[in-house]
Protein backbone atom coordinates (compact mmCIF):
# COMPACT_ATOMS: atom_id res chain seq x y z
CA UNK A 1 0.00 0.00 0.00
CA UNK A 2 1.03 3.38 -0.61
CA UNK A 3 0.30 6.94 0.88
CA UNK A 4 1.33 10.38 0.06
CA UNK A 5 0.75 12.12 3.49
CA UNK A 6 0.52 15.81 3.76
CA UNK A 7 1.15 17.83 7.12
CA UNK A 8 -1.95 20.27 6.74
CA UNK A 9 -3.50 22.90 8.78
CA UNK A 10 -6.86 21.50 7.35
CA UNK A 11 -8.03 19.34 4.88
CA UNK A 12 -11.43 18.98 3.28
CA UNK A 13 -13.23 16.04 0.77
CA UNK A 14 -15.62 17.45 -1.37
CA UNK A 15 -18.34 15.21 -3.58
CA UNK A 16 -21.30 16.77 -5.44
CA UNK A 17 -21.00 20.09 -4.01
CA UNK A 18 -21.09 18.57 -0.40
CA UNK A 19 -18.35 17.93 1.88
CA UNK A 20 -18.20 14.55 2.93
CA UNK A 21 -15.07 15.08 5.34
CA UNK A 22 -12.84 16.93 6.61
CA UNK A 23 -10.41 18.26 9.61
CA UNK A 24 -8.30 20.73 11.01
CA UNK A 25 -4.32 19.97 12.07
CA UNK A 26 -3.26 16.98 11.46
CA UNK A 27 -2.68 14.59 7.79
CA UNK A 28 -4.56 14.41 4.59
CA UNK A 29 -3.58 10.88 3.46
CA UNK A 30 -3.76 9.80 -0.35
CA UNK A 31 -4.24 6.39 -0.47
CA UNK A 32 -3.40 3.83 -3.13
CA UNK A 33 -3.86 0.33 -3.24
CA UNK A 34 -1.67 -2.69 -5.12
CA UNK A 35 -2.27 -6.25 -6.56
CA UNK A 36 -0.11 -7.37 -4.03
CA UNK A 37 -1.48 -5.49 -0.84
CA UNK A 38 -3.60 -7.14 2.03
CA UNK A 39 -5.22 -6.31 5.48
CA UNK A 40 -1.65 -6.66 6.58
CA UNK A 41 0.01 -4.27 4.88
CA UNK A 42 -3.15 -1.87 5.76
CA UNK A 43 -2.26 -2.53 9.46
CA UNK A 44 1.63 -1.56 9.01
CA UNK A 45 0.48 1.41 6.84
CA UNK A 46 -1.84 2.70 9.60
CA UNK A 47 0.79 1.84 12.58
CA UNK A 48 3.11 4.23 10.41
CA UNK A 49 0.14 6.84 9.76
CA UNK A 50 -0.61 7.32 13.20
CA UNK A 51 3.26 6.99 14.66
CA UNK A 52 5.45 8.75 11.85
CA UNK A 53 6.86 11.87 13.21
CA UNK A 54 6.77 14.67 10.91
CA UNK A 55 4.82 17.25 14.00
CA UNK A 56 7.14 19.84 15.34
CA UNK A 57 8.03 20.26 19.05
CA UNK A 58 8.81 23.00 21.32
CA UNK A 59 12.27 22.64 19.48
CA UNK A 60 10.82 22.94 15.76
CA UNK A 61 12.43 19.98 15.52
CA UNK A 62 9.93 16.84 13.59
CA UNK A 63 9.32 14.77 17.10
CA UNK A 64 5.98 14.52 17.31
CA UNK A 65 3.09 12.17 15.33
CA UNK A 66 -0.32 12.43 14.73
CA UNK A 67 -1.00 11.03 18.07
CA UNK A 68 0.86 13.16 19.92
CA UNK A 69 -0.78 16.47 19.06
CA UNK A 70 -4.19 14.92 18.62
CA UNK A 71 -4.59 15.60 15.14
CA UNK A 72 -6.93 14.73 12.67
CA UNK A 73 -6.49 11.73 9.82
CA UNK A 74 -8.33 12.36 6.50
CA UNK A 75 -8.43 9.11 4.53
CA UNK A 76 -8.33 9.71 0.69
CA UNK A 77 -8.90 6.96 -1.81
CA UNK A 78 -6.27 7.34 -4.97
CA UNK A 79 -5.79 4.64 -7.19
CA UNK A 80 -3.56 6.67 -9.18
CA UNK A 81 -0.77 6.44 -6.75
CA UNK A 82 0.13 2.89 -7.89
CA UNK A 83 0.38 3.79 -11.26
CA UNK A 84 3.64 2.52 -13.52
CA UNK A 85 5.04 6.09 -14.78
CA UNK A 86 8.57 4.19 -15.82
CA UNK A 87 7.74 4.50 -19.40
CA UNK A 88 5.98 6.20 -21.77
CA UNK A 89 4.02 9.25 -21.61
CA UNK A 90 0.55 7.38 -20.53
CA UNK A 91 0.68 5.85 -17.01
CA UNK A 92 0.24 2.25 -16.61
CA UNK A 93 -2.03 0.92 -13.81
CA UNK A 94 -1.45 -2.46 -14.35
CA UNK A 95 0.35 -2.95 -10.76
CA UNK A 96 -3.17 -0.93 -9.32
CA UNK A 97 -5.57 -3.15 -7.77
CA UNK A 98 -8.74 -4.16 -8.93
CA UNK A 99 -11.84 -1.95 -8.41
CA UNK A 100 -13.58 -4.31 -5.72
CA UNK A 101 -10.35 -5.67 -4.13
CA UNK A 102 -8.79 -1.55 -3.67
CA UNK A 103 -12.38 -0.58 -1.94
CA UNK A 104 -12.56 -3.50 0.85
CA UNK A 105 -8.60 -2.64 1.25
CA UNK A 106 -9.84 1.21 1.97
CA UNK A 107 -12.69 0.36 3.57
CA UNK A 108 -10.53 -2.10 5.70
CA UNK A 109 -7.94 0.92 6.41
CA UNK A 110 -10.88 3.04 7.63
CA UNK A 111 -12.71 0.65 9.62
CA UNK A 112 -9.30 0.22 11.55
CA UNK A 113 -8.38 3.64 11.59
CA UNK A 114 -11.75 4.60 13.55
CA UNK A 115 -11.10 1.67 16.19
CA UNK A 116 -7.70 2.76 16.65
CA UNK A 117 -7.87 6.64 17.07
CA UNK A 118 -11.18 8.65 17.55
CA UNK A 119 -10.43 11.71 14.76
CA UNK A 120 -10.61 9.84 11.45
CA UNK A 121 -12.68 11.00 8.50
CA UNK A 122 -12.56 9.89 4.60
CA UNK A 123 -13.12 10.70 0.99
CA UNK A 124 -15.40 8.37 -0.94
CA UNK A 125 -14.14 5.27 -3.49
CA UNK A 126 -14.48 5.75 -6.77
CA UNK A 127 -16.12 9.20 -6.34
CA UNK A 128 -15.34 12.33 -8.17
CA UNK A 129 -13.72 14.32 -5.50
CA UNK A 130 -12.75 17.84 -5.28
CA UNK A 131 -9.29 17.84 -2.45
CA UNK A 132 -8.84 21.08 -0.66
CA UNK A 133 -5.97 21.30 1.96
CA UNK A 134 -3.14 23.43 3.15
CA UNK A 135 0.12 22.24 3.54
CA UNK A 136 1.48 22.98 6.62
CA UNK A 137 5.48 23.42 5.73
CA UNK A 138 4.70 22.51 2.78
CA UNK A 139 5.15 18.87 4.40
CA UNK A 140 4.75 15.66 2.29
CA UNK A 141 6.41 12.27 2.52
CA UNK A 142 5.63 9.06 0.43
CA UNK A 143 5.19 6.00 2.39
CA UNK A 144 5.25 2.38 1.16
CA UNK A 145 4.60 -1.03 2.98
Amino acid sequence: MIALIQRVTESKVVVDGETIGAINQGIMALIGVEKEDDQAKADKLLKKLLGYRIFSDEDDKMNLSLESIAGGLLLVPQFTLAADTNSGMRPSFSSAAPPAQGEALFDYLVLRAKEAYSNVEMGKFGADMKVHLINDGPVTFRLQV
